[in-house]
């Protein structure tokens, strides 16, 4: 298989294999508390982001940089023609009065244009500010407030009237920020209204840019609170994509001999969406655009463009695997896909640990396996995915440990990583030649990691943003000494692999004393269908308990193989016995990971979703934890109050 194939070679190759070296340092009783791993691409003295498309147009002018769909089909876009846009974009912006240093706002969802305007507000010497184009009126309010944009440019018409709705009271600013809209022609119309604008005065703003320019104002998901904006510089962005450039790429590219291409569709207004477009700019590996996570919705367009590899969220890798579990379940074949699940587990386990030389490998007997099952099922997976894909980066939370074997026995080799916002996305993450599943890797090359004593991951390096906008109170509490203070908790393997075990402020303690993170828990129960969302309770209680959601189209796959009505109502199906012993299944996987006293004892299955609409899931898809248990205050007390139910 192509991927293994791949890593084979490249392992040979001693530029690749010893390209980055992670040191380690452990205290008196032997344990690692601290991972350093020096930089590949050294920080830059002059220059900025905004330089990357036109160094581009200047050293390959007819690069295809990237593929806009048009008319259902992918249209290439040369260097010089992307240079050209961001340009009469960015002479637009300065006719409109936008100043070096001025903020605009942008609320859209993953497009071609997006780039565009990201690429032109850093020429025309701005800062861009992302929105979220499913927040609501009260949320950008909040940042437009607290940015200070005085532009925005948003999609849609809907996303135009919450804009006007949000700021109609601005305090400091009483008059709406000025708005283009990108579905009435925005690019078009900044267009016409720059043509006046030199292309001597483009060229000033931009060389006047310095790697300490503030290039972004990205705001946190706020899941405790109001989000805050993170300041990050244009030498925070560099530091994050060339140094991951460096890492991957040669992988990516060199060794596999295919044009490297991904398709986008992480929200660009998430630093990590953000930074992939970055380190594929500078790196020149073709990008597209696709609007959507819907795997219902994505799998046709990875398929027409068909990337080399992708980076996504554990929720799209699931999905894909759920859609092949149910596609087996229609014709008859569920205990087939199964079988073939657990015989992936067990071959890429046994691939990995040869490939690292820890072990013999595959046995004749898994070889077998494995030939028939990818003529029936892996192959399968790798066509859902475009047919030419061969890696994949994940984040944003933990993959399960066994998804990511049996996609590795599909062909797909999937790598880890682990960030913030404040850390410019991936502070951490899987080198290309030494996997590791079910963790997240040492860290990004050219930045360190330490645990605090109460084992909280603290990072530091040229990733870590400067401040909190406005908000000294919280920055001087985030960041000592240049240590951002993550808040979350983790453990470092020997050879400085990262382990995250939970969120600080999340952890549990039960009645009787136990400390549980729910993470754990929460992950796994999330990776079995028929669960959409959960929330893992048990705080102050005797034991711990959880709150399930069920995923609505597990239901309707779950209906049809019963031969049940499909308009069956949610309210009886979250009472019947069999639902619940098919959710039992997923408890028990989840509890599997943990010891007993910090299992799931009881779970309840609740009516509704977690969604953005409702308040309880942030963009990124993280749960807004105190804002569901008090939605479900009532569910919760029913658990305690009825044990087992």
């Amino acid at each position: 298989m192509g991927v293994r194939r791949d890593l084979k070679r490249a392992r040979r190759r001693g530029d690749l294999a010893s390209r980055t070296r992670t040191e380690t340092l452990a205290d008196a009783h032997g344990t690692v508390r601290e991972a350093r791993t020096a930089a590949l691409a050294p920080r830059p003295a002059v220059g900025s982001t905004a330089d990357i498309p036109f160094t581009n147009a200047a050293e390959a002018p007819d690069a295809v940089v990237l593929r806009r769909q048009v008319d259902g089909a992918w249209r290439p876009v040369t260097a010089a023609e992307f240079a050209r846009e961001v340009t009469a974009v960015a002479k637009g912006l300065i006719a409109a009065g936008l100043e070096p240093g001025g903020r605009v706002a942008v609320m859209s969802r993953t497009r071609y244009e997006w780039t565009v305007l990201d690429f032109a507000i850093w020429t025309a010497g701005g800062q861009t500010v992302p929105v979220y184009p499913t927040s609501s009126a009260d949320q950008v309010e909040w940042i437009v407030r607290d940015s200070g944009a005085r532009y925005a440019v948003t999609e849609t018409a809907a996303n135009t009237a919450t804009v006007l709705t949000g700021t109609a009271e601005h305090p400091e600013h009483p008059e709406h920020p000025r708005v283009w809209e990108l579905d009435a022609g925005a690019l078009a119309d900044l267009t016409v209204l720059g043509r006046g604008v030199g292309d001597d005065e483009v060229t000033k703003r931009r060389t006047a840019l310095t790697p300490d320019t503030v290039a972004t104002v990205c705001y946190t998901s706020g899941t405790t609170g109001r989000p805050k904006g993170c300041v990050l510089t244009h030498a925070n962005l560099h530091a994050e994509a060339a140094n991951t450039v460096e890492l991957l790429h040669p992988i990516f590219k060199e060794v596999t001999g295919q044009t490297a291409s991904t398709l986008l569709f992480l929200p660009l207004a998430h630093i990590l969406g953000r930074t992939i477009q970055i380190s594929c700019l500078l790196a020149r590996i073709e990008i597209g655009h696709f609007p959507s996570i819907r795997p219902d919705e994505l799998r046709p367009a990875l398929k027409s463009f068909r990337p080399t590899f992708l980076v996504g969220v554990p929720y799209l890798f699931e999905k894909i695997h759920d859609t092949g579990r149910a596609t087996a379940e229609k014709i008859g074949r569920g205990a087939s896909f199964e079988r073939a699940h657990r015989l992936a587990v067990r071959f890429g386990a046994a691939h990995l640990e040869r490939f690292l030389g820890r072990g013999k490998g595959p046995s004749l007997g898994l070889w077998a396996g494995w030939a028939l099952y990818d003529l029936l099922v892996y192959r399968r997976v790798r066509k859902e995915l475009g047919g030419r894909m061969r890696y994949a980066i994940s984040g944003g939370s933990p993959l399960e440990s066994d998804l990511n074997l049996f996609f590795y026995a599909a062909g797909i080799m999937i790598y880890e990583g682990y960030g913030l916002t404040e850390t410019t996305a991936a502070a951490t993450i899987v080198p290309p030649l030494g996997p590791r599943p079910g963790t997240v890797g040492p860290p990004v090359p050219g930045t360190a990691v330490r645990l605090a004593d109460d084992g909280e991951v603290l990072v530091k390096g040229g990733i870590v943003f400067g401040s909190y906008r406005g908000n000294p109170e919280a920055t001087e509490a985030a960041l000592t000494d240049g240590w951002f203070a993550t808040g979350d908790l983790g453990s470092l393997d020997a050879d400085g692999y990262l382990t995250i075990t939970g969120r600080k402020k999340d952890l549990l303690v039960t009645s009787g004393g136990k400390n549980v993170s729910p993470a754990v828990l929460e992950d796994r129960l999330r990776s079995r269908p028929p669960v959409a969302q959960c929330l893992v309770v048990g705080d102050n209680r005797p034991f711990v308990a959880a709150l399930i959601t069920l995923d609505p189209e597990a239901v309707a796959h779950w209906l049809a193989v019963r031969k049940l009505p499909a308009d069956t109502p949610i309210s009886e199906l979250v009472r019947d016995d069999r639902m619940r012993a098919d959710v039992q299944k997923a408890v028990d996987h989840a509890n599997a990971a943990v010891s007993r006293a910090e299992s799931i004892r009881a779970f309840r299955l609740v009516e509704g979703e977690f969604t953005e609409e409702n308040g309880l899931l942030t963009p990124s898809l993280k749960v807004k934890r105190h804002a569901a248990v008090a939605a479900y205050a009532d569910e919760i007390e029913a658990l305690y109050a009825t044990p087992g139910r």
